[in-house]
């Protein structure tokens, strides 16, 4: 076989002159690229002088040192070929007929290697067909572009700091997502920069198994028997868009993450006028805001002012509000928008003082925020940034004196727990376990509301927290599906396209979001200590459930027995009742019944009010009985904020009342909190507040044949 040799390209001994200058080439660490190609000209494939001279080319432009190499031609045909560097080696095998070329690059020098991805394409991906091809022949049939697949690793140990600090780490997203995985059918570098805050790196990504989207279809007219449906041929890439390595947002589901991130705060206020943004250089939050017509002032507050013109020209449908009635076509134009560029801790404590009252005071109303909505860096995310965001009471401080009286404060938490999670205040969800731990301990804070959207295009559900300083803020975030699909009507601007304005968001995701998932309640009550009411996530299964019988065939399975007396100090004939079986404290009394009694809200019942005084239509007895039904046997809801009422319809309303606590013998199944109030965050109230509204239990041992009395001021 005929082997060729070369000596070094460049001076060995002026680079070990340089060995000092960076200590990171003497570490037990290096950047491996695999790149393959395939339809490259099976001529270049098969001669080595050829392939040296791209080998030599890919070296020196990618600034390494070609110490020698050695080729081999192989029978019948193919050629490998091994370069031995000063930072390491690179070495590939071709197969001419098939098309196909494999290259390894490893280096442990400090020069990155995706740099040189296209000029290792542009040197060894000679088109096999076509008129870029050496021989010119046609593949007819076939698609003869060239198409390289690549994956780039860190390789080695390397130091944590140094994994932490590189965005191309294998625990960055950016890795995971784009250079680690060799599977793509597509995968382009838009941008690659450093601003003065931060690296932006943005890229057009397609999976080898991705398939067409409904706009594809649209877009190229596919028929239901088209087998492009099953390909990647016709799918469109996704742009990702990273910051410092981690993935921020998606072409595909940014709409999910920002909607979910913007409206259901901004529908818990009756009237939002000025509304805040800290982050959000995309634009995207902006849009979303921009889409209330109540808004008159959005004012963005953005540290990196090179992020923002990186979107304008690269994410340009992010910041779209072209669409919007009265609105720009781009949002950052619109009238109704401020941009400003600078640090949102500094904006505020400027402003609103982190610890001057008289600054606090000097606050007209008119400069307030009635929603402030936090779209920078995740809460886990282990930088000084991020723990002045979300750790310092000082700044939280100044931000609740920015806001309204019923103001809002809306905050993107990062990746959703998980029921393996460690105690909140561990691990890597510290962080953000303090910052809740600051916001339920401020004297402004009246509810902390959590909710998760599985649809943001993150491989784990994303995570948000509303918090409110008024208690008006909970009956809107629990109104009904058509009650937040009635205000998405009223206030969200029309669109020139005459399509929803919303794409993800109506009533019934708000539904969605009113109980917080199993997970956050079950990491809450992992504190230390446990909250009290951890202590009733659940009936107490080793208690029974003691239920009235309505039907005569199932007399024998009750425990109690309504009868008829008459009442010796009124003469009157009263219902009362009484146990049939011997029921021990703590036992759960009529749960059926009771999980049976129905909701009306205040206002359902304003209305029935307001039915009986019209004028002229006599005496509406249905309404006026229903009414007085509801005043003696319904209850409102414990939630502070809540304008739910309850109204028992079961064997319990029949239950004789008294005044004396001591002669009552059945009282609700959760006990007041020892602090006297429903703490301001806490999963397992929004969780379970209907239990707790609703269960009885037996308060102590109650014998057979004893009267069973509630105490009148059960539910006060």
């Amino acid at each position: 076989p005929d082997i060729r040799e070369t000596k070094a390209v460049g001076d060995v001994n002026a680079a070990d002159e340089d060995d000092d200058d960076d200590e990171e080439e003497h570490l037990p660490a290096g950047q491996h690229l695999l790149v393959d190609i395939k339809n490259v000209d099976a001529h270049f494939l098969n001669s080595e002088s050829r392939l040296a001279d791209a080998m030599i080319s890919v070296v020196r432009s990618a600034g390494l040192t070609l110490l020698s190499y050695h080729c081999h031609s192989l029978t019948p045909a193919g050629v490998s070929c091994v370069g031995v560097l000063l930072e390491s080696h690179i070495s590939f095998h071709t197969w001419p007929d098939e098309g196909v070329i494999t290259l390894d690059l490893f280096t442990c020098g400090p020069k990155p290697l995706l740099p040189s991805i296209p000029d290792i394409e542009e040197q060894f991906g000679i088109p096999r067909c076509g008129s870029g091809s050496a021989s010119g022949m046609d593949c007819p049939g076939t698609d003869g572009a060239v198409k390289a697949l690549w994956a780039h690793e860190l390789r080695g140990f390397r130091h944590p700091t140094k994994r932490k600090n590189n965005y191309l780490d294998d625990t960055s997203d950016l890795a995971f997502w784009v250079t680690s995985s060799m599977d793509m059918a597509v995968k382009e570098q838009i941008v690659s920069t450093e601003s003065p805050f931060q690296r932006i790196d943005i890229w057009d990504v397609l999976d080898v198994d991705d398939t067409p989207s409904y706009m594809d279809g649209l877009k190229h007219n596919l028929t239901m028997d088209d087998p492009r449906w099953m390909t990647a041929e016709l799918a469109s890439p996704e742009r990702l868009l990273f910051l410092d390595g981690t993935i921020q947002s998606m072409s595909d589901s940014e709409h999910e993450y920002h909607e979910a991130l913007v409206h259901p705060a901004m529908f818990a206020h009756p009237h939002p006028t000025r509304v805040a943004i800290v982050g959000g250089g995309e634009g995207a939050t902006l849009r979303e805001v921009l889409k209330h017509d109540t808004v008159r002032t959005a004012v963005m507050i953005e540290l990196d002012e090179t992020m923002v013109d990186i979107a304008k020209e690269h994410l340009p449908f992010m910041s779209d509000c072209s669409d919007v009635v009265g609105s720009a076509p781009s949002c950052f134009d619109d009238e109704r928008a401020t941009v400003l560029y600078e640090d949102g801790r500094k904006y505020f404590f400027d402003r609103y003082g982190a610890d001057a009252d008289a600054a606090a005071v000097a606050v007209k109303d008119e400069d307030k925020f009635d929603v402030i909505i936090l779209d920078a860096l995740d809460p886990e995310d282990d930088t000084v940034i991020a723990d002045m965001l979300y750790t310092d009471d000082d700044f939280l401080t100044a931000l609740y004196r920015s806001l309204s009286d019923d103001g809002i404060l809306i905050i993107q938490v990062g990746t959703a727990p998980s029921i393996h999670d460690p105690r909140p205040d561990l691990g890597v969800y510290a962080r953000r376990e303090l910052m809740f731990k600051l916001l339920e301990g401020h004297s402004d804070t009246r509810h902390m509301f959590v909710y998760e959207e599985a649809h943001c295009g993150f491989l784990e559900p994303h995570s948000f927290l509303v918090v409110c300083k008024s208690d008006s803020c909970h009956r809107r975030w629990y109104a009904e599906a058509d009650e937040v699909d009635y205000a998405i009507y009223e206030r969200v601007r029309d669109t020139v396209s005459e399509q929803p304005a919303l794409v993800h968001f109506d009533g019934s995701t708000q539904k969605s979001y009113q109980v917080p998932p199993r997970a956050w309640e079950t990491v809450y009550c992992r504190r230390d200590p446990e909250p009290f009411e951890c202590a009733y996530r659940g009936l107490d299964l080793t208690k029974d459930i003691h239920d009235l019988a309505w039907d005569e065939s199932e007399e024998e399975e009750s425990s109690f027995q309504v009868k008829t007396v008459k009442n010796e100090e009124t003469g009157e004939e009263e219902t009362r009742v009484y146990a049939t079986d011997d029921i021990e404290a703590g036992d759960y009394i009529m749960a059926s019944d009771l999980a049976s009694s129905f909701a009306v809200s205040d206002d359902s019942l304003a209305n029935l009010k307001k039915n009986t005084e019209i004028v002229g239509t006599g005496r509406v007895s249905v309404i006026e009985d229903f009414l007085e039904f509801v005043d003696s046997h319904g209850h409102p809801s414990k939630a502070q904020g809540s304008t739910t009422n309850y109204v028992e319809v079961g064997g319990t309303f029949m239950m004789r009342s008294t005044g004396d606590e001591a002669e009552a013998n059945v009282g609700k199944w959760m006990p007041e909190h020892p602090s006297g109030n429903i703490p301001v965050f806490s999963p397992v109230y929004e969780r379970r507040m209907k239990s707790f509204d609703l269960f009885l239990v037996a308060t102590r041992d109650i014998k057979e044949g004893e009267e069973v009395i509630k105490h009148d001021k059960i539910w006060q």
